[in-house]
């Protein structure tokens, strides 16, 4: 008689955090990366990348040190919202500038549409699996995430009217100090919902069965947030 196919033994408690330390800050290099890609194209970018792009060019600054102090003040104001960051929202917060400073140091610059349009399509395509990776790790929504739900707690609106009006205000302001605006903008709002969809799917980290409680255990649990509270980042 054959042996029947044994089931895949559930991941160990230190596997599983290994795993979703690994996901959360692959996914939020790749995503500064991806920013970079779509920042090349100059095609359009996403609602939040247009704010930091259009303040970089008045400050200065490099759009990566932008969107460090973009995120970080963005993060002030969850104090009155009274939202609790994770290791991934302050992760966030340096990861994305850093990668996206890093990706285009290491970019040369296009002029041509056979390359740029590769190049908005390649970022799309990266940013929703970015995505996908580091909301699937659950270590806590991006700053500009936790801004939408907390709004959305605090006002009683709907998460869809909450984002809408503020990514509305931000790509307004973003334009007006000259951010990209454009096709890739458009293309973007409408593929990144699907995509980081399928990603999140793909992503996703098994469970690990909860221990049974000991007075003598004396190992650390890092919370997972639900995924279904976490809203994409613009």
């Amino acid at each position: 008689m054959s042996t029947p196919p044994s089931s895949p033994s559930p991941p160990s408690p230190s596997g599983h955090l290994t795993r979703r330390l690994l996901q959360l800050y692959a996914g939020l290099a790749l995503y500064g990366a991806s920013v970079a890609l779509l920042v090349e194209a100059d095609l359009g970018l996403a609602p939040w990348s247009v704010l930091d792009q259009g303040l970089a060019e008045l400050t200065g600054l490099t759009i990566g040190v932008v969107s460090i102090i973009v995120g970080a003040a963005v993060l002030l104001l969850w104090i009155p919202l009274r939202q609790r960051p994770g290791l991934g929202t302050v992760s966030n917060v340096f990861v994305v500038g850093l990668a996206m400073d890093g990706t285009l140091a290491l970019i040369p610059d296009t002029h041509t549409l056979a390359v740029r349009i590769p190049l908005l399509v390649a970022g799309i395509l990266l940013n929703g699996a970015a995505t996908g990776l580091y909301i699937a790790a659950t270590f806590g929504p991006g700053p500009r995430d936790g801004l939408m739900t907390g709004l959305h707690r605090r006002t009683g609106r709907s998460i869809r009217l909450v984002r809408t009006a503020i990514e509305l205000a931000v790509v307004a302001t973003g334009f007006a100090l000259g951010g990209t605006v454009g096709v890739g903008t458009v293309l973007y709002a409408l593929a990144i919902g699907p995509l980081a969809q399928l990603f999140l799917r793909l992503f996703a980290v098994p469970s690990v069965p909860a221990a049974p409680s000991s007075s003598s255990s004396g190992s650390t649990v890092v919370a997972a947030g639900p995924t279904e509270q976490a809203i994409l980042r613009g």
